[in-house]
């Protein structure tokens, strides 16, 4: 490695550390983060898309986070070109990419997805006919309300649909499954106050705004059993209000991840801005760390790695520390799919960096 950020080799040997779960074993400490990639065909994932994922297995990650994959609900999905999971073409598919990275070392899991409100209007989304769904009907980037709350049958069929896709994944031989609880879809929806204004019991204060994501991890959890592992992807940020807060305190934070860890989540994934971005006032304690903290839940990290030409020294630090277990990469992996080969060899000076680019094509 060169000039002054260098690091030695020895700084970084923890990334590269087997993490031992009782559920699940992984190689190292790399995950590659959920991203959406919408190269998809009509849901159904393509030949491209595994050698997409195959080729990063194959670079010393310890598990692949799947970009978002949508749940058999009808207004589940915000494009035709983000891939389902349901549907026999599209589990084949599924099958396919999962076999493609078992045959490496890496782990895989898929993201389980419903975007609630944030699915368009304008009939460019699956099943136009049918309108977006949310707590209260408010569109999260907006804050507006555009449609009417939904209807308890209406939550318990959604329920039920995140557990059928679960009890798909571990037909499938994927080793567990994530939960996209974050960034302002469905499940975070009913845990923001701007988006839930609900009077009934899934409703008003945290421990009732946290109902339904309890309720899907609770449905999740029967579905596939008591050794197979859920992780939920938990974040403050939205899409369009990076300022928002689902917990202003650790306190507000703890009636949230406390009762989601009860009802069965093994690992929690913490997404932030800047993984070693302090969560609250008065500690340095990131959001990972918190939720750590406060659960005793093994948590990923992600946040930025890769993109700045600062050390992974802190990164590593924060790891030994057990800040967080497992830290996870984006555009980083986009750029540059040996990333983690290049940094165990001391080859950062030739790892590719994110442009804006790289979003347009499956390297």
């Amino acid at each position: 490695m060169k000039n002054g950020t260098a690091l030695a080799l020895r700084d970084i040997e923890i990334l590269f550390r087997p993490f031992i779960h009782r559920k699940i074993e992984l190689t190292s400490r790399l995950v590659m983060a959920p991203m959406t990639r919408h190269f998809a065909t009509d849901g159904i994932p393509t030949p491209e898309m595994a050698r997409y994922y195959r080729r990063r297995a194959e670079h010393e990650l310890g598990l692949i986070i799947t970009e978002g994959t949508t749940i058999d609900d009808p207004a589940s999905a915000a494009d035709c070109d983000t891939p389902c999971f349901f549907g026999g073409a599209a589990l084949r598919g599924w099958k396919h990419i999962c076999r493609s990275v078992h045959a490496t070392n890496c782990k895989i899991i898929p993201q389980l997805w419903h975007v609630g409100m944030a699915r368009p209007t304008d009939g460019s989304a699956p099943n136009p006919q049918e309108p977006p769904v949310g707590p209260s009907g408010i569109d999260p980037v907006s804050l507006q309300q555009t449609a009417a709350p939904m209807s308890r049958g209406r939550i318990h069929e959604i329920v039920e649909s995140f557990a059928r896709a679960a009890a798909n994944a571990r037909r499938l031989g994927f080793d567990g499954v994530e939960l996209q609880g974050a960034h302002g879809y469905l499940i975070d929806q009913f845990l923001w106050s701007a988006t839930n204004h609900r009077t009934d019991e899934y409703g008003g204060d945290l421990p009732r705004r946290v109902r339904f994501a309890r309720e899907v991890v609770q449905a999740v959890r029967k579905a596939v059993g008591s050794r197979f592992p859920i992780l939920f992807r938990l974040s403050q940020w939205k899409i369009g209000q990076y300022d928002a807060r689902i917990a202003h305190s650790p306190d507000e934070l703890a009636e949230i991840v406390q009762p989601l860890s009860e009802a069965g989540v093994d690992i929690f994934d913490c997404s932030t801005q800047l993984y070693n971005q302090p969560e609250f006032e008065g500690s340095p304690r990131t959001l990972a760390g918190w939720v750590r903290f406060l659960t005793g839940r093994p948590v990923i990290s992600v946040g930025a790695v890769g993109l700045q030409p600062a050390p992974l020294r802190q990164l590593a630090h924060m790891l030994s520390a057990n800040d967080f277990d497992l830290i996870a990469l984006g555009r980083a992996l986009l750029a540059d799919y040996a990333w983690g080969s290049k940094i165990r060899r001391g080859q950062d000076d030739t790892i590719a960096r994110f442009t804006p680019r790289d979003l347009g094509h499956l390297l």
